[in-house]
């Protein structure tokens, strides 16, 4: 019997702790980190123009160049939100992390099997990816923005519209090293600056 009512006590400690994160805003996203990872486009950017100066017959090369960027960029991230969560978070911090990832992570599973299925079965619409990625991000975004700061939404705005723009191109013009370099740069630094303006104390700006 004791037991019984120990594991409910449990399990009513977690759901408030649950609920608490749900409505708790997540600061766990560092300005300056997520501003490093638009540099990091950037360098991208200028790397493919040096090496990789004809994407589509070599999209392998692409391929390899701005995902690799893309895990250097999440493994940063995902490092700095841990340490961060747990000092701004505390109590909340598993709750908090395991919230982001989960309102991120189906983007990331869409993105990561969209680019398999079009490499392996229609590479002649490789061209699409860029696009296809900037958007699917966009949605990332769009669902993480319940916990985030409002004006977050103009981010997710951003890499929709780029996304499009990106995709309206068409052909090689959308393997180009900017149609990635710009949206990511922009937009990694546009969410840095929003994250920074909407952060009420000064020891959370890294």
């Amino acid at each position: 019997m004791f037991m019984d009512d120990l594991d409910r006590a449990l399990g009513d400690i977690s759901s408030i702790r649950k609920q608490m994160a749900s409505s708790t805003e997540f600061r766990g996203y560092g300005p300056a980190t997520l501003a490093a990872t638009g540099v990091f486009a950037v360098a991208a950017a200028e790397v493919q123009k040096l090496w990789v100066m004809d994407p589509v017959h070599h999209v392998s090369a692409y391929l390899s160049l701005w995902i690799s960027t893309a895990v250097l960029s999440a493994a940063l991230s995902g490092a700095q939100m841990y340490t961060r969560s747990r000092r701004i978070h505390s109590a909340l911090s598993d709750e908090m992390i395991r919230m982001a990832v989960e309102q991120f992570l189906p983007s990331v599973g869409a993105g990561l099997l969209l680019t398999i299925v079009i490499v392996q079965y229609v590479p002649a619409a490789s061209w699409m990816l860029p696009g296809m990625w900037q958007v699917i991000f966009s949605l990332g975004i769009f669902s993480s923005c319940r916990f985030l700061p409002r004006p977050m939404i103009a981010a997710g705005t951003w890499y929709l519209l780029t996304g499009l723009g990106c995709i309206a191109m068409a052909g090689s013009a959308a393997l180009s090293p900017w149609a990635m370099g710009i949206p990511f740069g922009v937009g990694q630094f546009l969410v840095a600056a929003i994250l920074l303006l909407s952060t009420s104390e000064g020891e959370d700006e890294v």
